[in-house]
């Protein structure tokens, strides 16, 4: 079998998931590769996602681990037994790896939570929004590739529209709101899209108010993606030199109370959804 050339963020966190099983039960990779008939490279591509693995094979790995974990295991076996392409891989080798790895994210997701801080949240984008957004990157896109950044962007959304409801709460700090971005009449179009959205059932907007004053990351974009079990949360966060996932124990605590803090400074859904009327309704 050939090693995966890029494995996907969701194959790279199984393997990474089967290596922390292994360091828990202080077993060595050779050790492993012995007791499975394999050799150590092949239990080093396997825990870097480069290869693949039944669920079988996860299960005879959770029981040589010693983990008694069964909604886990059942979760690990769950990954390993997807299969076929998802739509972002039409995308593949056009975008870079790490913007395919967030659809894939929210795919996956059991529930999100967002944190914007100077745009809102590309699940909540209007197509004039996210243009203004995508076009003014240095150096910009061509028109080619804006047209598929944009097309990406806009297939995202499918994801709150899918049969097993994504439940997400969306934090916006009050300057994303104000910014206006794209002129008035894409700007108000923008908050009256952000007021439908705050109605449906799986959604709950919440602003970050100025008054709120600093807070932990604040300037940094963050998505909290919840996992079948809370060991499989993943962390996405959008820092101005890339993006990338964190999913070690201690950033997942740490993340955990992050999203508590937002919670408790911001304005309650009803609260968000004031503000938001007084915005449109500014000159």
């Amino acid at each position: 079998m050939a090693p995966r050339v890029a494995p996907t963020g969701r194959q790279r966190r199984l393997g990474t998931e089967l290596r922390k099983l292994r360091e828990r039960a202080g077993i060595t990779a050779p050790k492993a590769a012995e007791e499975l008939g394999t050799n150590r490279t092949a239990i080093s591509n396997l825990e870097a996602g480069r290869f693949g693995v039944s669920p079988e094979r996860v299960r005879t790995l959770a029981t040589l681990y010693r983990c008694s974990d069964e909604r886990y295991i059942a979760a690990l076996e769950a990954m390993a037994g997807e299969r076929g392409k998802k739509w972002w891989e039409e995308y593949r080798g056009k975008l870079p790896v790490s913007t395919l790895d967030v659809a894939e994210l929210e795919h996956h997701a059991s529930a999100l939570e967002t944190v914007q801080i100077l745009h809102l949240p590309g699940l909540l984008q209007t197509e004039d929004y996210a243009k203004e957004v995508l076009g003014v990157d240095v150096p910009p896109p061509s028109p080619v590739d804006l047209r598929r950044r944009l097309s990406y962007r806009m297939r995202r959304r499918d994801v709150l529209d899918r049969e097993d409801l994504l439940h997400c709460t969306f934090f916006i700090h009050e300057s994303a709101l104000r910014m206006r971005t794209g002129g008035t009449t894409v700007f108000k179009g923008q908050i009256r899209h952000l007021m439908e959205a705050s109605t449906r059932d799986n959604i709950t907007l919440r602003v970050i108010p100025f008054t709120a004053g600093v807070f932990p990351n604040t300037g940094i974009s963050t998505v909290y993606a919840h996992g079948p079990v809370p060991a499989l949360d993943t962390v996405h966060v959008d820092a101005p030199h890339g993006n990338y996932l964190l999913d070690a124990d201690t950033h997942l605590d740490n993340y955990r109370a992050i999203m508590r803090r937002i919670g408790e400074i911001s304005l309650t859904p009803e609260g968000s959804r004031d503000l938001l009327r007084q915005i449109l309704n500014d000159k």
